[in-house]
């Protein structure tokens, strides 16, 4: 939970950028733990569409400070380097990044957080816009996670004039295969996903019988974590934090 923290705890953090094997490529990643070397569960983070940006990282060290070792792959890798936005728009105008690369970049991250040493075994996987759709579609995809978070995915529903060779499946077509816990969180001001995507997806759920739990906030649209930006809804955004630790901290632990 946020501030149980006991003050005379001799703990921190470490991190770093490393890279790892993805096929042929050699795919960078940002990863940091809770120092020590108890072992402890472990977190897939799939950055959003702005990208592998600073609050990317912010947002993987607040779950490493909760007692999760994260690894947070650069999903635009293969598109080049330089500042977040430059690459983001790259990856935009050469029509998103494709589904196979993420599931393929994000199953090698579960693999790799799984041989450390630290590792307990579990993983969950969480993303914001983008990489909550991400996150959905990677666990509904590859064996081996144990939770997954959807912070407001667009385009988890898709109609067939959204598809794109980049995007060939509407993730909720995927949900048979999804056989881990669920957690959503979206705002009841968003449109993409609006309250009736979300309701969609919730029936689709309920339907095959899924574990899962959604919970939406009056007052709050897209980003309501981002404090960067005007999209911040404080009291939505510590609930919804509070929500995240609860449930993973229930599928990840022992």
């Amino acid at each position: 939970m946020w501030n149980s923290l006991r003050t005379d705890e001799l703990d921190g953090l470490t991190s770093e950028v490393i890279t790892y094997p993805v096929g042929g490529d050699q795919i960078h990643a940002y990863v940091v733990r809770p120092t020590g070397d108890d072992p402890v569960p472990g977190i897939v983070v799939t950055h959003h569409l702005p990208g592998w940006d600073e609050f990317t990282r912010e947002f993987s060290d607040r779950l490493a400070r909760h007692g999760y070792a994260v690894i947070a792959p650069d999903l635009y890798c293969r598109f080049g380097h330089g500042s977040p936005d430059d690459v983001a728009a790259q990856v935009r105008a050469q029509g998103g990044v494709p589904d196979e690369t993420v599931v393929a970049d994000c199953a090698a991250a579960l693999a790799w957080l799984k041989a450390q040493p630290y590792s307990n075994g579990k993983v969950g996987i969480i993303g914001p816009c983008s990489g909550g759709r991400h996150a959905v579609l990677v666990a509904s995809r590859v064996p081996g996670f144990d939770a997954v978070v959807d912070l407001w995915g667009g385009g988890v529903i898709a109609a067939p004039e959204d598809l794109s060779p980049a995007r060939p499946v509407a993730v909720i077509d995927y949900t048979a295969d999804l056989s881990v816990p669920l957690l959503g969180l979206f705002g009841n001001d968003d449109s993409h996903p609006s309250p009736a995507q979300v309701d969609q997806h919730e029936a689709e759920l309920k339907r095959l019988g899924k574990t899962y739990e959604f919970h939406r906030y009056d007052g709050a649209g897209h980003g309501f974590f981002y404090y960067h930006t005007p999209m911040y809804r404080p009291e939505a955004a510590m609930d919804g934090w509070a929500k995240v630790f609860a449930f993973f901290d229930a599928n990840l632990s022992g």
